[in-house]
Parts: structure tokens; sequence; C-alpha cells
């Protein structure tokens, strides 16, 4: 584990009266001594601490107490000493720690530091590691304990007998050791601090650490970045009721990134007040699991800002923060990646496709435009685009490319999908730049202006079969059966010309779980419950309302026969224009819109992307055809997938 770098000769420093040091030390042993007293609140702490070569004797002020308690200081902690005294003990000089913070919880034995003397030589007089055995009289035969107590500001260290017959602590003897400050009796803040309570509630700033240090185990830290990506507001509904959130991500001069998240209230208060690019100082929230599904950051935590929270914009933004942090993969190596992976991915605008209006799976409707990039690999991707990308980015490459310009363009954070070969989606912390000042823009773009216009690209997304070749497999309806698709281990994908000639209407969609987590809804079969909800088994919660989604049984058919197939959601909607939802309204309410929406789409010619894998159906095993894409028939894209059909066939004698 990387640990923050120890400050040389701190020991020396601080106990040479440099109270103004604020060293990063180490916690090299750690031992409880009882303290008795009318004020006593359970045991002390003391510790040695290390620079790495030099060791000292330290005491914990009472307010530090439940740190080593809970776990959070312990043996190797490495810590950061904001206040502390030194005091005069019989000749040796040792140190009273009033406020730190921890860096990190827990790291190997940093250098080779020398304990001080006293702690392996036997004397009655000294501060022994192996004296402070916790509590007197804790077990039968013990021998010596250490008790501290408070007396006219000062701390007393005091020893005493645990015998096997009596716990009684005797009276501070002529050989009790005092910490006496050398300066005055009692500490009081600097004029840094305001004197509001304790020290532990100071309002001293915290201290700017890299992101690539936090941890759950701090006190009170702060962070300096730009943010790189802001979220929409979110709404869900779960037990509690309803809410909102939104998360932005940061990234550091170090190039540490993490994301920041803010629920209901706090949306509110951060929301207008966080802008994509600016450089903010965050403090104080909890750290949490990341949850990788929905968080591509390489980092493992995630911030929850908390009501006590701060964001201060930096006016003078640190030019030393890059604006923004990219690992790009090659559109030829997105072939290989898992769905759902996030990538980053750069290459240039050859095509730009009209944005159009569809229904989400929560009933609501938004924007969506494809676009396609190639790059030097040799193959190119179809890019997706949701909501206010359309209209903004998309838009602006739309004009680019119908005046001739093809701009480079660099997606951060794009999802992969392999609904039909492989194709990259925005999500909500997605960012779009055209023509970014990068290097990888600028190969790119003097490839494609000096040939790689004219190069010859393979489309990953389009008419690509993952477990087949990378050249599209054209299959008539009988050859599925001819060639025993979809009998093989992995299935088969294969593109149908064929005309749908038939649905059955008795069952077209099902009731689907409405819950949305993170970024996907639930979508599972959802049940009426005792009380007229909805029930989800999954999410273990009812709805007073649930989605509909297609569950469509069709029959295809072509020259050479007929086949039955499955449409599920997008391929459904594709197929008949509406959302399950309006099909099922118009049906219940015998809406002649019903029939007239089933009438349009048959005997329409269609290319269906089919997923062909054999199923088990009770002890019967049968093939099943799944449309994993839906395109209507282009007369003149069809005639020039024939034309290279016939050239590649006269190419070949």
């Amino acid at each position: 584990m990387a640990a923050a770098r120890l400050t040389p000769n701190a020991v020396t420093a601080t106990l040479a009266g440099d109270t103004n040091l604020k060293p990063v030390v180490q916690v090299v042993d750690l031992r409880s001594i009882a303290v008795s007293g009318p004020h006593a609140a359970g045991p002390r702490f003391r510790a040695i601490i290390s620079d790495g070569i030099a060791t000292t004797q330290a005491l914990f002020a009472s307010q530090l107490c439940d740190l080593a308690r809970s776990g959070l200081v312990r043996r190797g902690a490495i810590v950061q000493l904001l206040d502390y005294i030194v005091n005069e003990v019989q000749g040796r000089r040792a140190m009273v720690i009033l406020n730190m913070e921890v860096l990190v919880p827990e790291c190997e034995i940093i250098g080779n530091p020398t304990l001080p003397p006293e702690s392996g030589v036997s004397n009655s007089n000294s501060m022994r590691a192996d004296q402070f055995n916790g509590t007197p009289g804790s077990t039968a035969g013990s021998t010596l304990s250490t008790v501290a107590r408070s007396t006219n500001n000062a701390l007393v260290i005091q020893r005493s007998m645990a015998g096997n017959s009596s716990n009684m602590i005797p009276r501070p003897s002529d050989n009790a050791q005092v910490f006496q400050p050398t300066v005055q009796p009692s500490y009081r803040p600097t004029p840094n601090y305001r004197n509001h309570g304790t020290i532990m509630k100071n309002d001293a700033p915290a201290r700017i650490i890299p992101i690539s240090i936090l941890n759950p185990y701090q006190g009170r830290w702060a962070i300096k970045a730009r943010v790189t990506a802001k979220g929409e507001i979110r709404r869900y509904h779960n037990a509690k009721g309803d809410g909102k959130v939104f998360s932005f991500d940061l990234l550091d001069s170090d190039g540490g990134e993490i994301r920041a998240t803010c629920f209901n209230a706090l949306v509110d208060r951060f929301y207008e007040a966080v802008e994509v690019g600016k450089v903010y100082v965050v403090s104080r929230g909890s750290l949490k699991p990341a949850k990788k599904d929905y968080n591509h950051l390489n980092n493992e935590w995630e911030i929850f800002l908390e009501s006590q929270s701060t964001i201060e914009l930096c006016p003078d933004e640190n030019s030393s923060i890059p604006a923004q942090r990219f690992s790009f993969t090659l559109i030829d190596k997105i072939e290989d990646s898992e769905n759902n992976a996030i990538v980053d991915v750069i290459g240039v605008v050859t095509s730009v496709n009209p944005s159009n209006t569809i229904q989400r799976k929560n009933g609501m409707e938004t924007q969506k435009r494809t676009i396609t990039l190639k790059d030097m690999s040799g193959r190119s991707v179809e890019v997706t685009m949701w909501g206010d990308f359309c209209n903004r980015e998309g838009l602006q490459l739309q004009e680019m490319v119908e005046c001739g310009a093809f701009p480079v363009l660099a997606v951060k954070a794009g999802r992969v999908n392999d609904y039909s070969g492989k194709s990259v989606g925005t999500i909500s912390s997605s960012q779009l730049l055209i023509n970014p000042d990068l290097a990888e823009a600028q190969s790119l773009r003097q490839w494609f202006d000096c040939g790689g216009r004219d190069a010859s690209t393979q489309s990953i997304s389009r008419d690509f079969t993952p477990a087949a070749s990378r050249n599209e497999i054209r299959r008539t309806v009988a050859q599925i059966k001819d060639d025993g698709l979809g009998m093989g281990d992995k299935p088969d994908w294969v593109t149908v010309k064929a005309t749908v000639v038939f649905f059955k209407t008795d069952s077209f969609c099902y009731t689907a779980c409405p819950n949305v987590i993170g970024e996907r809804q639930c979508n599972k079969k959802v049940t009426k419950s005792d009380s007229g909800n909805w029930l989800c088994d999954k999410c273990n919660q009812e709805f007073p309302e649930c989605d509909y989604r297609y569950l469509l049984q069709l029959q295809i058919q072509d020259h050479s026969g007929t086949a039955w197939a499955t449409a599920f959601q997008e391929p459904g909607q594709e197929l008949l224009g509406c959302s399950a939802r309006e099909l099922y309204m118009f049906k219940e309410n015998e809406d002649p819109r019903y029939t007239d929406v089933l009438l349009q789409a048959l005997h329409r010619e269609y290319l269906l992307r089919l997923k062909v894998k054999e199923e088990t159906y009770g002890d019967e095993r049968r093939v099943k055809n799944t449309v994993a894409k839906v395109e209507r028939v282009d007369p003149s894209a069809e005639s020039r997938f024939l034309l290279d059909g016939i050239s590649r066939l006269t190419g070949s004698y």
C-alpha cells in the first residue's frame, strides 16, 4: 500500500520546540495506560512515533483516544501531527499530541527507526512499552502497571503494584513523573484557530491531499481537483420514498480521479455551483466503496457529500490540473471488449445520421443520434448519442460533416454494447470533445488527410457476428435449419432478409419492474400483490405502477420458407413503431389503432439480425431465433451489398 512520505528529522525538530511543523510521522508502537481521578474517562494511550530514523514517546490527549480504541490509529499508521506540546520529564523531553490526522491507517514500518533507550531497559521511572499493560489489576500475578491522572493541568504518570490480593492504586509518590508544559500550564489555541470548544472542533482549513491517498479512515481532508464530468439529476423511488441524486467526477494534478455524489437537499445546494472544467477545493464527506457497475473511474472509493461538506471555487484555475484524462482504446480492440465495458475512443467522424425521438424504457421520450468513427486500425464503430448530446455536439458534428469537414471526436467514458456487433453509446458521465488538442487527435488528422480518408475500413457495429468472421453472414430461413445453426456451445448470429407475416397477439408483452437502479431499469417480471401494487421479487419492493415490455412472437418468411422468432423490447418497438405500454393501452381500450399498428408492420421487408441458439423447454430441445436488430431494407444499401457480392465472386475466378 502506498504511504505518505515521512517528514525528515521530524523528531529532532519537534523535541527542539518547533510546534508549527505539522510533521508526518509513523506510529511504531501503541499501548494503553490506565487513568485515575474524578475526570478520568477511560484509558489513555501512549505511542512511539518515528520519522523513519529517530523515535520519541508521545501521549495522546483524551480527545484522541477514540481513534486508538476504534483501531483507526494502530501500529504502522501514518499520521500528521496538527497540534502538540512538548514537556520536560526528568531531564527528558516528551510529547503530548493534541490533534492529528490519519493519512494511512496501516503500513509496513518505514526505515530503520531506533527505539528510545528506555523502551528496552528496566527502569522504575521510565515509560517502558511493557509497563503499559492495561488497567490496574486486570489479571492476577501482573507486575507493573502505569496510572495517569490529571492534577492542576499537569499530566502525572504514576507507577503502582497490581498484586494477587489487592487492586488498590497507591497515591502519588516522590517518584511520580510530572508532564509539565515548558512555557505555560495549559494549552491555548494559536491565533489561527477560533476557540469554539475542544481542539478537535477547530476551524483550521483541512490540508489538501492527493486523491490517490483518500480513504475512509481519515478525519478532516480536502482535495483540489477539476470537475471533468457532471451527470444529470436522476430521480428515484425506494422504500424510504422519492429522492434525487447527481454525481460529478474530479481529477487532480497527480492524475487521481474520484466521483462525488450528492443526494436530495445537497442536490439543490451543489448542482448549480458545480461546473465542468472548473477547479474546486472539496472537503468533508464520507468515503464508501465505489459501485463498479455504475462508476467507471479508476478508484476503489467514492465521495458521498454530507451537510458539513464544502465546495469552494478556485478562481485561479490550476493549470497543472489537466482538463481531462484519457485512456484510448483502438476501435479494433473494442471488438474484444465485454458488453457494458466503459472505454475511451477517438476517431474521425465519417458520417452523422439525423436525430430522432424514441421512447425510453421508463416511458419518457429522448433523442437518439448515431455517428460513425474510423481510426488507423482499419475498423469503424457506430457511436450512439442519447439526450442532450444529440442537439449539442451531435448537431455541430452534422453541420461539419455536411460542409465536407470530417472532425476528430474523442469520446470519454462510452459504454460498449454488443446489441449488433459492437457499438459505443453515451452515458450520463460521457464527454464528447470535437477536434481536441491531443497528440492522438493530431496523428489521426494527419493520417486521414494523407490517405486515410480513402482507406478501406470495416465496421465492427453492423454485419458483425462475435462467433464468426467479421464479414456479414446472410442466410435464408431454410438455411438456419439446414445448416444446423445454433446447435453449438455458442449462439450463431445471422442476418435474414424477410417479411413479417404474423404476430401472436394474445400475449405480446409482460409487466416489468419500473425500479431504476443507477442508470438501469430492473425490468424483471412483476405480479399483482394482495395490496393491489406490483411486487418485484428481485428488488423486494412494491410499486403502484408497472412498466410494459415487449415479448413478441412473430413469424417471418422469405423465398425459402417460414420460421418463428422472438422480439424483445427494442426490436419489438422498431417493428411496431410504438411502445409496449401504448399498444397494451390500445388493446385494453379497444382502440382501433391497436389493429392499425399490427397491420402496418406486416408484409414489409426487413433485415433481421438473429441470434440462433438451441434451448431446452421442459424435456424438449429446440432452436430459438431471437431478433437482435431490425432494419428496414434500404434499396440503395441493398444494391451495394449485392454488387459487392458479385465483385467478390468475379474476383475469385
